[in-house]
């Protein structure tokens, strides 16, 4: 078994007490020193706290794609912090939950019946969106008002949450203006004010002029309705930069930018397929100072784009390309698919999101009787098995999420396996991956130094983290303690088993367990 640890940090030090009492739970008492088995350990804070112990039936890790038997959980519930991973004896495993000791009590959480995984990550996601099945986009911006919009962003924050999504990023308010700032306030830290995942946001998303609604059809060259519009609107190298610091000011964790839409889509009377047809928005020099200046400032950009703009985006350094599936005037072969998803495949740099549940998701809003959400969702299909014939790895898992229910976050998992990708390296895509999308820039530099809240008298900076600057997505010394336990054999029903969360765990905190609520 790997050896982790730290000749300057202990488990013990992180003691306690403190014994939640949790509705449905089988909470046992054991000492942290009466475990026989390795450990693995981290340097954590100099402060005395309460542990958690969890035994797991089998634990998933996403960097080995192996299934590990019996293991034992150990957090720190106070830094909400993972302190230990251990092997333990199935056979001596009653006798040890069940023998107390003086020393110190712990939590412990008895989930052998679970698979245990990293927290899920969805990483496109609209929180002050909800299903197009049940308002459209236009009257959900144009007939709710931001009180109403963001009480429902509150509700699909809990939802995502006990989905068994513990992290997920929002890539636009989509005319609610910058109440993404304070959704991330009131989801942060030790006692958030209300439950739901670990949320990065991207404010407002940039648009270019004309190309984005909602739009009037009284004042047609105006942008927005009543003041109210999707994205906020730049034109040129100096606005572009100027809409960048601006968001980045507010708050922003991610730049979106929206490098294609269907810019002639009031062409509609007279052409449906000129409507429809997604293109460029902003001229190269536009999209280069927007990445460029947000790289700049150490924020990421995600870019919404079809594969024409590929190429493009690639080469100027995007770090996530969100969709890619468009119905074109002439459809390129699978040769030209495959083709252009190597080349992508070959990024050091940039992460495809498919979102692939959105458009699958329209076809059922529309009884599957439109043709451009049909050819879109056919598109779809051909581009991500094409990534799949190219061995692409660098894709992680977001549907759009709000353009359906939240809550059914899942999906996108669930199609990416339909469609023929092998479902351990789908479980990848939803966990590790998306810490590996998501983290901030300079996570190396901070991971390089100590947590806590003073020197540790040998020249190094200790800083108190804050949600963002802790790993997530495996469950090793060190990372987020977010968990989620699964119900059922992942192998035989992937599906069914996904869906069937029965116990989630964020930053240390119990929300789920048994597969009820427990706050």
């Amino acid at each position: 078994m790997t050896q982790w640890t730290n000749p300057q940090f202990s488990p013990d030090d992180c003691t306690g007490s403190t014994v939640s009492s949790l509705p449905n739970a089988e909470l046992l008492f054991m000492s942290a020193s009466a475990s026989p088995f390795p450990t693995q350990t981290h340097a954590g804070v100099e402060k005395t706290n309460t542990r958690v112990k969890i035994f797991a039936g089998k634990l998933f890790d996403p960097l080995t794609l192996e299934f590990l038997p019996s293991q034992c959980i150990t957090v720190c519930k106070d830094t909400g912090i993972i302190l230990q991973v251990e092997e333990f004896n199935p056979e001596d495993v009653e006798s040890t939950l069940l023998t107390p000791s003086s020393e110190s009590n712990l939590d412990v959480i008895d989930l052998r019946h679970l698979t245990v995984l990293p927290g899920f990550v969805d990483v496109h996601v609209h929180m002050f969106l909800h299903s197009y099945g049940e308002t459209s986009w236009d009257d959900q911006l144009t007939k709710e008002s931001l009180a109403e919009r963001t009480i429902r962003a509150t509700v699909h924050a809990r939802k995502t949450l006990m989905a068994g999504f513990t992290t997920v990023r929002d890539l636009g308010t989509e005319g609610a203006e910058d109440a993404d700032i304070s959704l991330r306030k009131c989801l942060s830290g030790p006692n958030p004010l209300i439950p739901g995942p670990r949320y990065f946001c991207s404010n407002r998303a940039i648009v270019a002029t004309g190309s984005y609604g909602p739009r009037s059809v009284i004042h047609m060259n105006q942008e927005g309705v009543e003041g109210i519009t999707g994205a906020e609107a730049a034109d040129g190298v100096d606005a572009c930069v100027a809409a960048v610091r601006r968001q980045i000011g507010t708050g922003a964790d991610w730049i979106k930018i929206y490098a294609e839409y269907r810019f002639r889509s009031r062409a509609s009377p007279v052409s449906s397929r000129t409507a429809s047809r997604s293109i460029p928005t902003f001229h190269r020099d536009e999209l280069r100072v927007m990445i460029d200046t947000a790289h700049a400032c150490g924020v990421k950009v995600a870019a919404h784009s079809s594969l024409t703009s590929f190429q493009n985006l690639l080469s100027l350094g995007v770090d996530s390309i969100e969709h890619g599936s468009q119905p074109q005037a002439k459809s390129p072969s699978d040769k030209d698919l495959r083709d252009l998803m190597q080349k992508f495949a070959d990024s050091k740099k940039t992460t495809w999101v498919p979102t692939l549940s959105v458009l699958y998701k329209m076809v059922e809003f529309r009884g599957g009787k439109d043709d451009y959400t049909n050819a879109t969702w056919e598109e779809a299909q051909r581009l991500f098995k094409a990534a799949l014939d190219v061995g692409m790895e660098n894709i992680a898992c977001g549907g759009d999420t709000g353009a359906f229910s939240h809550g059914e976050n899942a999906l996108e998992m669930k199609l990416m396996v339909r469609l023929g990708a092998e479902w351990k390296k789908v479980l990848r895509w939803a966990t590790l991956s998306g810490w590996e999308l998501i983290r901030p820039m300079d996570w190396e530099e901070y991971d390089s130094l100590d947590t806590g809240v003073a020197g540790d008298g040998e020249g190094r900076v200790r800083i108190a983290v804050g949600d963002h600057d802790v790993k997530f997505g495996r469950i090793v010394p060190g990372w987020a303690a977010d968990l989620v336990g699964l119900k059922g054999d992942i192998e035989q029903d992937f599906e069914g088993t996904v869906d069937g969360v029965d116990f989630v765990m964020k930053r240390g905190k119990i929300y789920k367990m048994d597969g009820r609520e427990v706050v």
